[in-house]
């Protein structure tokens, strides 16, 4: 008996596949209530049965024709991996669509078992199907499945292993989608040529292959070299468009689905009349072509007020608790003991990652609002609603769900690409994403909104900070899409899923992933960081003969006959003065200098420079490399928080400025290398790197020249 079994899981983006693994596995996989989630295999492990298996989860498709990369790497795992059970996981409340995955999997012959999932929302619609007839028709097991309530998946694994051991029952026939007439004289004209040919001998059933090379699949078509095939083809398609008068793969699509409708009207019956749903009377509004808009911009606004509200006082508990820790190691160190040593402690460790953890209620707060908002079903009225919008300015619909995926990183954004099947809307798409304020951003403006303006401003700067960088991303788009990447955008094709009650499981496993991502950058990035950012303003050390003159103005204000208070400040300005002294005689004091005369223009110092240096490498070492240059440059260990230096330091349009910069303006490292990788060539990587960087110094310039003269913030 097998012990060892490869179950693969299929089914249609939105069908609730993902769930279903996470629901078997256990894994934390990232499950979005819109299409286009899984782009690669995903694995996982159960133990069922006296089994181990191996689940794989396949990335979600319409069909296993070979139009886009999602149905390519399904079919190549399928036919290349040879999994011992195929799970083709079917929406049951949308079921003649879904099942036509599921006849392609037939026609391939793998070993199948079909999960009829959101039987729950199915039953609520009136339908019931008689499962026996059905499996009958479809030669496969059928399992009833609730994937978000994890119901039946034990029955679901009983089944798989079953079948994987001993296929399906013996009273199942193997069902065969017969064509009409004229595309089965074609197929029998096609099958032989092929065999005769060797073409994809062992791999490929001749009549399989025949039908494939019919629908113009167009990874089979570039391997097949006869001419006497290609020469029958082209015959047949002729034939068939003449016959039927619509082309081979319309017809072929059409065949099956009347294959699929003859058995539903056989094996399922409605017991309501077709009305219009609760999700249809939602949709009314939220998908209004006048008002869908506006609501779409008010739920974010609500989300980021949200943020900022609930967020404020773990954060204060979060920067109390650093600033504790720092002071008490300063209190129980030494006194003249390894003061660098201390330095590096408090000011590089603690001052620069505990500067970045204070952000991660804000953090957390936004990925569990924006996991609501995937999980409910919202988000893909979102990306149907913005369709009109994305066809403007040339692109896809679907380009509009990596974007949204950006609100949390743009390395995942980037990946999420895969699903635009024109490559023009996948490098346009990559190119503008950075535009698109991620979870990383939100650490400087979660830094610099409170530090420079009022309660009440606070929701809708971030919310005005946001919306310049989707429309900068469109504005971009559209200038790419008439430059760069000329040629016209493909339609969009997208279901709706119906609305859910997001699982409490799902949403806090969503946010707790990215957070944690956020953490152990924190940890580890951010700390390699943080310390060399600390090295560069702490080396080298004021020349001896600097040293010895700020220690002759100590002694002298000693010896002053003056009262306390101001022998206390008067020394205080001297280790104030001693201390920029150091900073500006350090490396990166002679970096940022050298930077200052690019960055006045702006408004920005040499120690905002330094920081923008280290954003390169991961956008919250900003709020890192801040706090470290002015930690060092206050000798006070119990001075005030970095917003109040900040406060002191800069302007109200300043800290405008730098938002605007740190939106626009070099994107991470780890962006431009996965941009390089996915793009297929580095030059699309250097090209969002410049290009970016170059338009966020010059609107930057704009917005500061511009509000310092007519006095806005300046103050």
């Amino acid at each position: 008996m097998k012990t060892e079994i490869v179950v693969a899981l299929a089914g249609n983006p939105n069908a609730g596949k993902t769930t279903i693994f996470n629901e078997l596995t256990g894994s934390r996989q990232h499950v979005g209530n819109y299409p286009g989630v899984t782009v690669e295999c995903k694995e996982g492990f159960r133990r069922h049965a006296g089994a181990d298996l191996r689940i794989v989860d396949l990335p979600g498709t319409y069909s296993l024709t070979a139009y886009s990369e999602e149905e390519l790497v399904a079919r190549n795992f399928l036919i290349d991996e040879k999994p011992d059970v195929v799970v083709d996981i079917l929406d049951a409340s949308n079921l003649e669509r879904n099942l036509y995955l599921a006849v392609q999997l037939i026609e391939l012959g793998v070993p199948l078992v079909l999960a009829f999932n959101m039987s729950d929302v199915a039953r609520a619609r009136g339908y019931e199907f008689d499962l026996p007839k059905l499996e009958r028709f479809f030669g496969a097991v059928i399992v009833e499945t609730t994937g978000n309530k994890g119901d039946g998946m034990t029955a679901l694994l009983d089944a798989a292993v079953r079948v994987a051991r001993s296929g399906p029952r013996a009273d199942f026939r193997a069902p065969a989608v017969v064509y009409g007439k004229v595309i089965e004289e074609e197929i029998a004209r096609i099958a032989p040529l092929v065999e005769k040919a060797g073409l994809f001998a062992g791999k490929y059933d001749p009549r399989w292959t025949a039908i494939k090379l019919l629908e113009s699949d167009r990874e089979l078509r570039k391997e097949v070299l006869s001419l006497e095939v290609i020469d029958q083809l082209e015959k047949s398609a002729v034939r068939i468009q003449k016959m039927l008068g619509e082309p081979p793969e319309t017809a072929i699509a059409g065949d099956r689905y009347g294959f699929i409708s003859g058995a539903c009207q056989e094996a399922v019956r409605s017991t309501i009349e077709i009305r219009h749903t609760t999700s249809d009377q939602i949709d009314a509004v939220v998908t209004h072509p006048v008002f869908g808009i506006p609501i779409f911009l008010g739920l974010m606004y609500l989300v980021f007020h949200l943020t900022f509200t609930i967020g404020a006082p773990p954060m204060d508990w979060i920067e109390m608790f650093f600033g504790w820790l720092g002071g008490g190691i300063g209190a129980v160190w030494p006194e003249g003991r390894a003061r660098l040593l201390q330095s590096l402690l408090v000011d590089g460790i603690i001052g620069g990652v505990g500067g970045v953890v204070v952000f991660l209620p804000n953090i957390l707060l936004l990925f569990l609002a924006i996991a609501v908002l995937e999980y409910t079903g919202y988000m893909a009225r979102a990306a149907f609603l913005m369709d009109n919008v994305m066809h403007k300015i040339g692109l896809h619909g679907k380009s509009f769900i990596p974007m949204l995926i950006g609100f949390g990183c743009t390395v995942p954004a980037i990946l999420a690409t895969r699903t635009l099947d024109n490559r023009r809307d996948r490098l346009t798409t990559m190119l503008v994403l950075p535009l698109i304020s991620c979870g990383a951003r939100l650490t400087i403006y979660a830094l610099v909104i409170p530090a420079f303006f009022p309660q009440a401003w606070q929701a809708p700067m971030l919310w005005i900070i946001y919306v310049i960088g989707i429309l900068l991303a469109v504005a971009g788009a559209k200038l790419l899409r008439r430059t760069i990447f000329k040629g016209e955008s493909v339609p969009f094709v997208m279901e709706l899923p119906p609305y859910r009650m997001p699982t409490l499981k799902a949403v806090l496993i969503y946010m707790w992933d990215l957070g944690w991502q956020y953490l152990k950058k924190a940890g580890t990035v951010i700390l390699g960081i943080s310390i060399l950012l600390w090295a560069l303003s702490s080396f080298p050390a004021l020349p001896e003969s600097e040293a010895a003159r700020f220690r002759a103005a100590r002694q002298e204000a000693a010896s002053a006959r003056m009262t306390g208070a101001e022998r206390v400040d008067w020394i205080a300005g001297i280790d104030n003065e001693e201390a920029k002294a150091a900073l500006l005689n350090s490396y990166a004091g002679r970096i940022g200098k050298g930077m200052e005369p690019a960055l006045e223009p702006m408004g920005f110092d040499w120690r905002i420079g330094i920081a923008l240096i280290g954003a390169f490498a991961a956008k919250e070492v900003f709020v890192a490399q801040m706090g470290i240059v002015h930690a060092v440059g206050e000798a006070d260990e119990e001075s005030e928080s970095l917003r109040e230096k900040l406060r002191q330091a800069y302007s109200p349009l300043v800290g405008f400025c730098v938002m605007v910069f740190c939106l626009i303006a070099a994107p991470c490292s780890a962006t431009v290398a996965v941009t390089a990788r996915e793009g297929g060539s580095w030059k699309w990587g250097l090209l969002q790197l410049g290009g970016l960087t170059s338009l966020g110094y010059v609107l930057t310039v704009i917005v500061y020249q511009v509000g310092r003269f007519l006095g806005i913030g300046a103050g």
